[in-house]
């Protein structure tokens, strides 16, 4: 259980190349993750070569996490491969709608945390991208991805060359609701959000923005109102596009 209390990111990593076989071991383990009715609605790409990579991080606002990493796995909702099959076993398909976009991403969402915790668990470091979601066009265009595939995440491999502090947890108290949900009153946001205030380094990111509080940090500099309403139309633009109309 020590893992999991102590694990942590890793966006810093040795110039040190991870074995093939080791990869293609932790993916292959990780596929035993559950899925909407075993239907496995996911592809993994595996990116090794330095001049594709080079080519994604436009789409990463090249984070050092992906342009130092040594493997870059782009996790897919995919149901090109199941339609696929569906239409050559005499059987229609009917899956370019929301429901079934949202079931391929929870797969691949499963999937990809499997990834992560299987890496870990052999000595690697990794580190998710949330940037996959800002540019999924430009990821789609280098990676050929065809109809019916999204990219939802991305992960990067490495073996540490560094040794990350603990960013801070709320208290399980903040997410746990018993029965049911109960809202929280005032009070209550007071006291979950008062230890991840008085960090260190929440209080110097409020100082180097020259923002008054925390929360100031997040909806004024770091995910703004306009760049959220940006990128949720080239997401939602670009899933159109990739045949899921709704």
């Amino acid at each position: 259980m020590e893992y999991f209390t102590s694990r942590r990111t890793v966006r810093k990593y040795q110039n040190r190349r991870i074995d093939d076989a080791i990869i293609r071991s932790i993916i292959s383990d990780a596929t035993r993750c559950p899925t909407t009715g075993n239907m496995q609605l996911y592809s993994v790409v595996v990116t090794r070569d330095r001049n594709v990579i080079d080519r994604l991080a436009p789409a990463h606002f090249s984070q050092p996490a992906l342009t130092n990493a040594d493997v870059v796995l782009t996790v897919c909702a995919d149901y090109n491969r199941f339609v696929r099959w569906c239409e050559l076993r005499d059987a229609t398909p009917g899956y370019d709608n929301f429901q079934s976009f949202m079931t391929a991403v929870l797969d691949s969402t499963i999937f990809a945390q499997q990834i992560v915790t299987i890496a870990e668990m052999r000595g690697l470091g990794t580190c998710y991208l949330g940037t996959t979601a800002y540019n999924p066009d430009l990821i789609a265009e280098v990676l050929n991805l065809p109809k019916f595939v999204v990219p939802v995440l991305t992960i990067t491999l490495g073996y540490p060359d560094e040794e990350p502090s603990d960013c801070g947890r709320l208290p399980v108290e903040a997410v746990v609701h018993d029965e049911v949900y109960h809202d929280y009153a005032d009070a209550d946001i007071d006291r979950y959000y008062s230890e991840k205030e008085a960090r260190d380094d929440s209080r110097r990111f409020v100082e180097e923005n020259g923002k008054q509080t925390l929360a100031q940090v997040f909806t004024d500099v770091r995910y703004t109102k306009d760049a959220c309403e940006h990128f949720s139309k080239v997401l939602l633009d670009f899933i159109r596009r990739q045949g899921f109309y709704y």
